[in-house]
């Protein structure tokens, strides 16, 4: 894999709701093929849901079975390959223990956020740092209204905000998730 020093993750918890406190978010069937199939065009090294609730769990490891040995993965293997990327978490910080053991050193935390941080970044100098391969990388994908901000403000970078034509700024995980491969790894970037 072209980019196996680069994993993604969508955050189920923490997230916050509109109000701002902290929730637990569910988990979409949308969110398994969506962003695990841009993962594997990329060649990242795997994508993590973090979900803490068991029951979501279970729907997830269902959708993985399905897609990855089941039914589905005769049907439509290219879905499988993608499914294959797919990892399940009950944490971040199991997330990053597990690419610790993997990798020898934890990942650099690159969050991504609708509002500029002192540690933002443009796409292009996020490029330049994870073109150097000198790090482990992990990109942190907010759900429901984002991620707090005491977990943004934690990250080493933060990606710039996808910005539209106009003033509305609400894309759903999977549009973002795309758009920012796409920014970081596409041979066609700009």
């Amino acid at each position: 894999m072209v980019n196996d020093h680069v994993y993604i993750t969508v955050l189920h918890y923490p997230a916050v709701n509109k109000e701002g406190r902290w929730v637990c978010t569910s988990f979409t069937t949308l969110d398994f093929h969506d962003i695990a199939r841009p993962a594997r065009t990329y060649e990242l090294a795997a994508y993590y849901i973090v979900q803490p609730l068991e029951a979501q769990q279970f729907i997830i490891r269902e959708q993985l079975k399905y897609w990855t040995e089941g039914f589905g993965s005769k049907f439509n293997p290219r879905r499988s390959m993608a499914g294959s990327m797919v990892r399940i978490a009950s944490s971040l910080t199991e997330v990053m223990e597990e690419i610790k053991r993997e990798k020898g050193k934890y990942p650099k935390l690159v969050g991504t956020s609708a509002k500029r941080y002192p540690q933002t970044v443009s796409y292009s100098q996020m490029r330049q740092i994870m073109d150097k391969r000198e790090d482990i990388f992990l990109i942190l994908l907010g759900t429901g209204w984002g991620m707090p901000k005491e977990l943004v403000e934690s990250c080493d970078y933060i990606l710039e905000p996808i910005l539209g034509a106009g003033d509305y700024n609400h894309l759903s995980v999977r549009n973002a998730a795309a758009i920012i491969m796409d920014r970081l790894f596409s041979p066609n970037r700009c």
